[in-house]
């Protein structure tokens, strides 16, 4: 018996332009429907890309639902989402990570970064918990699973799918156990520090790899210093600040399950006394210590996404600008603070004038120190600005005179 035929998805004159400068996306409007069956693919099935006079391009897996109409995963039109295909990436990609994060805790794929499109895993020891964006990841989530428990026999394979973006794809949100038991927490180590981090209530995938970057440069200035940590979590930075040395430490946090694991972590890393919580909106409780006189050597933001669609972008820009200079106010003349934002559409150069209007507004002389992006497991795709996301400023402020 034959196999079947796989479909083909025809581009429009000159629309695979960006496919050959590297990028793995075509747009719903760059397609020959009139050529090609489009609508009437069923979401995720795998498909051939071909150019306008008929050149395979590579193969792709589909979405008619979607504004993203379909993904290359190989530039050979012959390679299927087998057990082998993602062996052999998976490897690949857990090899780069192994040579920076020997404990193994890191983000193992980070979607098109590492030609897996629209799959994150992140990697706790002996349990992976994967995330998939699109319909095409979804039909092959087991057999992702079949090739992580051939590499690395893990104890437990985790799907947490429980973001915003699937709802474009058409999906639902949804969680569960591929292998094994879906654990109450995970352990981890990220810069020397050992953390314990939520699971099965945590947010995504119970940890945010991403900044270890950013505070692994942060710790060799918190030595004696008072520190205020905002949109905290489980205390990632401010469990850190305080094991390398920080006088004291506030983690504010809108979840109390997430404060329950910062002072968890601080208790597990002998740095309990050093480190305090306080539950409620950061906004909030930012104009609470404020309105108490309340001042810190090194205030950290942290925030999640303001400006999670391009439409929420004016909206998004003010919240930024209202928290930056929210937290100049809490500074120390003279002290540091460490803004960060996720929000991809936000620009690092757009942060970095957020953070100059904010202090030319209070009237605050700020120095940037540095600057910093996304720790080395989560890849940079050249071709493709969306996974270029993270970016953070490192800053001191003092008083103009």
């Amino acid at each position: 018996m034959s196999a079947p035929q796989v479909p083909v998805l025809r581009l429009r004159r000159g629309e695979e332009r960006r496919l050959r400068s590297g990028h793995l996306w075509i747009y719903s409007n760059e397609v020959d429907i009139e050529r090609t069956p489009l609508k009437t693919l069923e979401p995720g099935v795998e498909v051939v890309i071909e150019d306008y006079r008929g050149k395979p391009l590579g193969r792709a897996y589909a979405n008619p639902q979607s504004l993203i109409c379909a993904r290359l995963f190989s530039r050979s039109p012959d390679q299927s989402l087998t057990k082998s295909f993602f062996k052999k990436r998976i490897g690949t990609a857990v090899e780069l990570r192994e040579r920076f994060f020997p404990a193994r805790s890191y983000r193992a794929v980070f979607g098109e970064a590492d030609a897996l499109p629209g799959l994150v895993v992140d990697r706790f020891g002996d349990t992976f918990v994967l995330q998939s964006g699109t319909a095409g990841m979804d039909r092959v989530l087991d057999t992702v699973a079949d090739a992580l428990k051939a590499l690395y026999q893990p104890e437990a394979i985790v799907v947490k799918n429980e973001i915003g973006v699937r709802e474009l794809e058409g999906l639902e949100n949804w969680s569960g156990a591929l292998h094994g038991e879906m654990p109450e927490h995970v352990a981890l180590e990220e810069n020397g520090v050992s953390f314990r981090a939520p699971l099965a209530a945590g947010q995504k995938t119970g940890w945010f790899y991403d900044h270890r970057a950013g505070r692994r440069r942060v710790l060799p200035m918190v030595r004696g210093l008072r520190v205020l940590d905002v949109f905290s979590y489980c205390g990632a930075w401010g469990v850190q600040a305080a094991v390398h040395g920080a006088r004291d430490v506030l983690c504010v946090d809108s979840s109390e399950a997430a404060l329950e694991y910062a002072l968890h972590n601080a208790r597990d890393n002998d740095v309990a006394d050093s480190v305090a919580t306080m539950h409620g909106d950061a906004f909030a409780a930012m104009k609470e210590l404020a309105a108490a006189g309340e001042r810190y050597d090194l205030v950290i933001l942290d925030p999640p996404a303001f400006i999670k669609r391009k439409k929420d972008f004016r909206n998004g820009l003010a919240g930024y600008h209202a928290i930056n200079e929210l937290a100049m106010r809490l500074v120390e003349p003279g002290g540091y603070l460490v803004s960060a934002s996720c929000s991809m559409h936000l620009r690092r150069e757009q942060l970095l004038d957020v953070i100059r209007s904010s202090g030319r507004h209070i009237d605050r002389f700020v120095q940037v120190l540095a600057g910093e992006g996304q720790s080395e497991d989560h890849p940079i795709h050249p071709a493709i600005p969306e996974t270029a996301y993270l970016k953070s400023w490192f800053c001191r402020v003092g008083m103009n005179g």
